[in-house]
């Protein structure tokens, strides 16, 4: 088993991840390390076994001139061997000293030395005595046992590498790939995937066919608004009459309840400011006809003798009045309007529908007086293009 150096779990020895965190465990494992090398001994040196507790051991050195000494006779009691001396130089007698002392000659026989201590050189060599280093202890060479091959395990396959696991590992030991996908959801039929039905949607399921409903539905509030509410109508057309053009329409004929001589209602819808329709006394009404039904979109009324200022105070000029407007079904709009006492055009802002004629009614008037009829110099319709 091998160990995960970030969290500790075990792992199988052929994984490469570790199945609980997926970390790396190459760098977990390691090699082990070289045997420290055996120093080489020098098979000229004599090493002799070191007894334990005792300090290195030196071999005797021999007097120049002299031999070894003799064994003692048979049946002689043996005499203690005395301890080579700790120098490591070789003591040499003076050149002063006269010959050594006879020593009684015996019969020769071969020394009785231990099996284990060298044989000590020769005087002839010259070789100093040094201490031997005690023994060191070499390792063991590692011994390589044959590993059984390990078989794959039986598992789920990786979704990336398609490397089997074992159950309950969260990652592939062989690529680190998560293994504990989640299962996506069953896509929703398409009617689910319509609102106010949507809970869950598939990418790009039903795209084009949601958008195709909410066009519908919005194209469907917009119909119902202009045909069954009078104020979603009215909202519509607003908006298309300010978003859209306008352009002058002019009425098929003009009449009037009354008129000063010399003023005829026609003179209020010629296209010239210079001649107007004189009113004789206020509630005086001019009425135009259209030829076919139109969006009237505005009127603009001139009112006055002239534009000119010193002009336009010399003659009488309405200040309010009323505009009836009828439409196709017979509906009649009503709406008081209010005209400044000034030269100039001034706009009134209608929006009806299916007009087919206008009627505007005098009801207060400024500078009127005796031979000073009430003067409108020009009535123009605006309709939507």
């Amino acid at each position: 088993m091998r160990s995960c150096p970030a969290c500790g779990a075990a792992n199988r020895e052929g994984d490469e991840f570790c199945g609980n965190c997926g970390s790396y465990l190459g760098w977990s494992s390691q090699s082990p390390r070289n045997p420290p090398a055996a120093e080489p001994v020098d098979p000229a040196e004599p090493v002799t076994p070191a007894e334990p507790g005792a300090g290195p051991t030196v071999r005797p050195s021999a007097s120049p001139g002299t031999g070894d000494a003799p064994d003692p006779a048979p049946g002689a009691p043996a005499s203690p061997r005395p301890e080579p001396p700790v120098e490591p130089t070789r003591s040499r007698a003076p050149e002063s000293a006269g010959p050594p002392p006879a020593v009684p000659e015996a019969a020769p026989k071969p020394p009785r030395r231990p099996a284990s201590v060298p044989p000590e050189p020769s005087a002839e060599e010259d070789v100093p005595v040094v201490a031997v280093r005690p023994a060191e202890p070499i390792a063991r060479r590692p011994v390589v046992r044959p590993v059984a091959a390990e078989e794959d395990p039986e598992g789920p396959p990786c979704p990336a590498c398609g490397t089997p696991n074992l159950p309950g590992r969260r990652f592939c030991r062989r690529c680190a790939a998560p293994l504990d996908t989640r299962e996506q959801p069953k896509p929703l039929p398409w009617w689910r995937t319509v609102w106010p039905f949507r809970r869950r949607a598939r990418g790009g399921s039903g795209r084009a066919l949601r958008r195709t409903l909410l066009v519908l539905a919005v194209v469907g509030v917009l119909f119902a608004g202009f045909l069954l509410l009078p104020a979603g109508r009215y909202l519509f057309e607003d908006v298309r009459d300010k978003l859209g053009g306008t352009a002058e329409i002019g009425p098929a004929k003009a009449t009037a309840s009354s008129e000063a001589p010399g003023h005829p209602a026609t003179a209020a819808i010629d296209g010239v400011t210079n001649t107007y329709w004189g009113a004789p006394t206020l509630g005086s009404s001019l009425t135009c006809v259209f030829d076919k039904p139109f969006r009237l979109v505005g009127v603009v009324v001139h009112t006055g003798v002239s534009k000119e200022p010193q002009e336009f105070r010399q003659g009488g000029r309405p200040t309010r009045a009323d505009l009836i407007v009828t439409t196709t079904d017979g509906e009649v709009h009503e709406k008081a309007v209010a005209l400044a006492d000034k030269p100039g055009p001034q706009t009134v802002r209608t929006g009806i529908s299916d007009v087919v004629s206008v009627r505007l009614v005098l009801r207060a008037a400024s500078g009127q007086g005796e031979g000073r009829p009430i003067a409108v110099g020009e009535v123009e319709f605006f309709k939507r293009t």
